[in-house]
């Protein structure tokens, strides 16, 4: 059986969430199951990823791979593509990571995919299409590896025990790259919004921007995130970041409350895996209502604050 890779996106502070996701369906579906690690963090990290599967970790702490383009990363990459062959390279969706994908399908001519929520084997993915209505079977031939670029959250990850071999892995050489001249980190509170337990979102049933201070609070309340569907998005309400559906995240909270938001299929398909669905909705015919766990038809407005209320009162 090929080795199996999986990029995995570090921080100083360690492994992105989704690193580990993809490395517990990565034990599923080959052996040896290694991780590539580049950037600042890449070697600490290597004892968590070992935990979560992989039995090496090619690691490199220069932080030429986070102050370049994925350039750097890609042409690391198909140097150990080329000398261990590996059958499947999984990747996260993340903007980084779909640029390092790019260019490493550039580098070695493989087969590509993206949007994938499953693997059945190293040759055969799932993806949702229509909107999430149907999700379809994808054969990928071409030469190896297959490069599949999965959702966050698409698998829960559970760590195995194991331990990790770490493996040097030299800069490449060649020309100067593009350089990130300038970073700007948007500031947050609370936990990420493809990690929180509770999600708390708003839709055009706020009515306008500054109403989204009471799900920032309802959030704070119950330590969870806020998120929106893309029309407020796209309103200039909130950032990007927040947006939940085809076109932003994907999350899978224990509780998702959906406020203001009608339920389109576009929103629906970033937010269906939640296990609890509450919506507020004056609408009672609301396409969000077929998925709720519970629903609430009213004014948002009117609602939430109560909401928030009753919280209170209730923890004194």
């Amino acid at each position: 059986m090929p080795p199996v890779f999986v990029y995995a996106e570090v921080t100083p502070e360690g492994p992105r969430p989704v690193a580990l996701e993809l490395l517990t369906k990565a034990r599923s579906l080959g052996d040896p199951v290694a991780a590539v690690a580049l950037g600042p963090g890449a070697t600490a990290a290597a004892e968590t990823l070992g935990a979560y599967g992989a039995s090496t970790v090619f690691a490199n702490d220069d932080p030429v791979f986070s102050e370049t383009l994925g350039h750097a990363a890609a042409l690391s990459l198909a140097g150990l593509v080329e000398e261990h062959r590996p059958g499947l390279v999984l990747f996260s969706t993340s903007h980084d990571a779909r640029d390092v994908a790019g260019r490493l399908q550039a580098l070695t001519g493989s087969t590509l995919m993206s949007n994938a929520t499953d693997l059945s084997a190293t040759d055969r993915a799932q993806m949702p299409i229509f909107g999430g209505a149907v999700t379809v079977e994808v054969a990928l031939e071409g030469p190896d590896p297959k490069i599949v670029l999965v959702r966050p959250t698409s698998f829960a990850a559970e760590p195995s025990g194991g331990t990790a071999t770490v493996e040097p892995v030299p800069v490449p050489q060649g020309s100067p790259w593009p350089r990130r001249v300038e970073r700007h980190e948007e500031a947050a509170t609370g936990p990420r919004l493809e990690e929180a337990r509770v999600v708390v979102s708003g839709g055009r049933g706020l009515q306008e921007a500054s109403n989204f201070a009471l799900l920032e609070e309802l959030a704070g309340l119950l330590k969870g995130a806020v998120g929106a569907s893309r029309a407020v998005v796209d309103a200039g309400w909130v950032p990007y970041s927040y947006q939940i559906g085809q076109t932003g995240r994907t999350v899978k909270p224990e509780v998702y409350i959906a406020v203001g938001i009608s339920g389109a299929t576009q929103h629906v398909v970033g937010m269906k895996g939640a296990k609890r669905i509450v919506a507020i909705n004056k609408d009672p015919d609301a396409p969000i209502f077929r998925l709720a766990d519970l629903g609430v038809v009213g004014d948002a407005l009117t609602v939430v604050p109560q909401v928030i209320a009753e919280i209170r009162s209730r923890r004194g």
